[in-house]
């Protein structure tokens, strides 16, 4: 690891400006990724600025919704009863990814701004456009059985890791985030940036943006919500594919829905085409299906990951059947 500078800030503010006056300057608060990727030499800030002190914790219960502040364990949010009743899928997602004693660590905020598991990222011997631009992309002709058919280019096709931002996708969250300009919020597929020429840039976040919080709002869709993780193990493992979402039913019918995947893509993929295939549908294989193949009409697999595709349909038809119980 290279010397850098350790530094604590006392508010937002000061943590703001602590990172703005020098360039690649980053926050730490639980440090689950960062301090991963700087022992292998992937990340080298010159400074590290302490967060984890501020108040920036808890969930706050709204007239229309939650507030979860960017510092709040993933394993305290999993296990909120507000979430766990109105925002399943949010609680499932955070409990299925990573370990136990991480999730005690990790924080929503860093959560969603975790860097991709593409080896050929975290290994400093392989080219890669998103470590070093214009590099090249060795994941391109080598292993990629774990890369994106989805939102992909031959600049990267690495996978957006996460679980949760997934069921964020589908939970139509919103990321607040304290900038120059003050506070702004930033709808939750806002956040994240496909690779086009510049798969370095991986959110429209500046430097010195700081995410505060994350709201949700609540809905009939959202507490009738589930999140399904397809892996290679049933423990701290990253997804082959993921699906998260949200159902209103009314009279026998899907009145709206929203749908997300993960593990395909490079960013949380929202689907709307499958969700407007889905709303005013009878729930039922048959809609289910339909859906699942709009999903990933455009997806471009590579020689290692075709069978992601049909893995990710049939993750959706799974996920909802479960979601729409005896109505399906």
């Amino acid at each position: 690891m290279q010397p850098f500078e350790f530094v604590v800030a006392d508010s937002p503010a000061s943590a703001r400006a602590l990172v703005r006056e020098v360039d690649g300057a980053r926050y730490y608060a639980g440090g689950t990724t960062l301090v991963d990727l700087m022992k292998g030499g992937v990340e080298t800030p010159p400074r590290v600025v302490d967060i984890s002190h501020l108040a920036l914790a808890g969930v706050t219960l709204r007239p229309d919704g939650v507030r979860i502040g960017a510092l709040a364990r993933n394993s305290d949010v999993a296990n909120d009863a507000t979430i766990a009743a109105r925002f399943p899928a949010l609680a499932q997602a955070l409990l299925s990814g990573a370990s136990g004693q991480i999730r005690n660590a990790a924080t929503i905020g860093g959560n969603l701004l975790q860097r991709t598991r593409c080896s050929y990222f975290r290994e400093t011997r392989w080219n890669c456009n998103k470590r070093i631009p214009g590099s090249g992309c060795d994941a391109l002709a080598g292993f990629n059985r774990g890369h994106a058919v989805l939102g992909a280019n031959d600049a990267c096709i690495a996978t957006y890791p996460g679980d949760m931002a997934v069921a964020l996708s589908a939970l139509s969250a919103h990321v607040v985030v304290e900038g120059d300009g003050g506070e702004r919020t930033i709808a939750i597929d806002d956040l994240f940036l496909l690779p086009g020429d510049t798969p370095q840039h991986e959110h429209a976040l500046a430097h010195g943006d700081l995410i505060v919080a994350v709201e949700l709002r609540f809905a009939a869709a959202h507490e009738r919500s589930q999140y399904l993780k397809v892996r290679d193990r049933a423990s701290y493992e990253f997804a082959l594919v993921s699906a998260a979402c949200g159902v209103e039913l009314a009279g026998g019918t899907i009145r709206s829905a929203r749908l997300a995947l993960g593990g395909v893509a490079t960013v949380p993929w929202h689907v709307p085409e499958a969700e407007d295939a889905l709303a005013g549908a009878a729930p039922g294989a048959e809609a289910f299906r339909h859906a699942a193949e709009l999903a990933l009409a455009g997806a471009v697999p590579r020689a290692h990951n075709a069978f992601k595709i049909e893995l990710a349909k049939r993750a959706i038809v799974r996920v909802l059947e479960s979601v729409c119980g005896g109505a399906a």
